[in-house]
């Protein structure tokens, strides 16, 4: 060291904070929990910083640049497992083994993201960011084919029933995106079940019209879905997910249901995935509803 330079025996809180690679906020707040003693202050009241502090100031940084929490830094300082030729103590070890496995779980979900904005710049349009086994289903269509409601639609079925259950909705679409007279008829219906609001009641005329003709028009996209061998491909669906996704002992017997181990980790029963996604549909559209299911549960073979 040249001998004209004397270092300080001491410096103010600005001056730790910038040799660490801190900030003096960040210094106070070390402070506040206990992970940094707090240092004798001079005669202007202010903290004063000497070699052992900056030390571990040090030691914080590089322990937290490397992800640990402060709270296990703080733990580790405590038991004297975070000195210097400790690092093999059990404090420590366990540190880092939580750690890691932080670490694991943070990669997974990047690759998650990156590939949902990969798929997202492929299929250019948020059709992307649906599950791939939704987007597959989708791919053979001609651009500009799928509408923006045909979407919000299969990201909601995603969220009730899952990946299947929206590849299997995704058949009706790929019918109505390929067959413009069914297309327009959709268009009609689902105009004629808007128009259906809280001013009709339910026992008007025309709520029992608009059910026969959205039985009729489901019924004609059965009969499309499987002229074109779509209900086979449908089948194949059931096959390929139970193969990706092969049941379990705990499973149950109800697995060949939709709504039975096909959502997403985080989501809720299917009752109350239902129960909480709201539909402003009037008395009357409720109605044309079940009168539609009715007519179709009397097209139904008994059993």
């Amino acid at each position: 060291m040249h001998s004209s330079f004397m270092p300080p025996r001491q410096v103010k809180i600005g001056d730790a904070a910038a040799f660490a690679g801190s900030t003096p906020r960040a210094i106070r707040h070390y402070h506040e929990i206990g992970l940094l003693p707090e240092p004798e202050r001079g005669g202007d009241d202010r903290r004063r910083y000497g070699y052992e502090d900056m030390i571990r100031l040090l030691w914080i940084r590089k322990m937290a640049d490397a992800g640990i929490a402060l709270d296990d830094i703080r733990d580790a300082f405590t038991t004297g497992t975070a000195s210097v030729g400790a690092d093999s103590g059990d404090g420590i070890a366990g540190i880092l083994e939580r750690l890691e496995e932080t670490l694991t779980e943070q990669e997974a979900e990047l690759r998650r993201q990156r590939t949902a904005v990969q798929r997202m710049r492929t299929e250019g349009s948020r059709m992307g960011l649906l599950s791939d086994f939704v987007t597959e289903r989708l791919k053979s269509l001609p651009e500009g084919s799928l509408r923006q409601a045909d979407l919000d639609s299969l990201l909601v079925t995603e969220r009730i029933f899952g990946p299947l259950g929206a590849a299997v909705q995704a058949t009706r679409f790929v019918v109505l995106a390929t067959h413009p007279t069914l297309r327009e008829d959709s268009d009609r219906i689902d105009d004629a079940e808007e128009a259906l609001d809280d001013s009709v009641a339910v026992d008007d005329p025309r709520v029992a019209q608009v059910a026969v003709e959205r039985h009729a028009f489901e019924s004609a996209l059965q009969a499309v879905i499987e002229e074109s061998g779509l209900g086979k491909d449908d089948d194949a669906l059931f096959d390929a997910w139970d193969t990706l996704h092969p049941a379990t002992a705990d499973d149950g017997e109800d697995e060949a249901d939709l709504s039975s181990g096909r959502r997403e980790a985080d989501s809720m029963s299917v009752f109350e995935a239902i129960g909480k996604m709201p539909y402003d549909f009037s008395p009357a559209r409720l109605r044309c509803m079940e009168l539609t299911e009715e007519l179709s549960a009397q097209d139904s073979p008994a059993t």
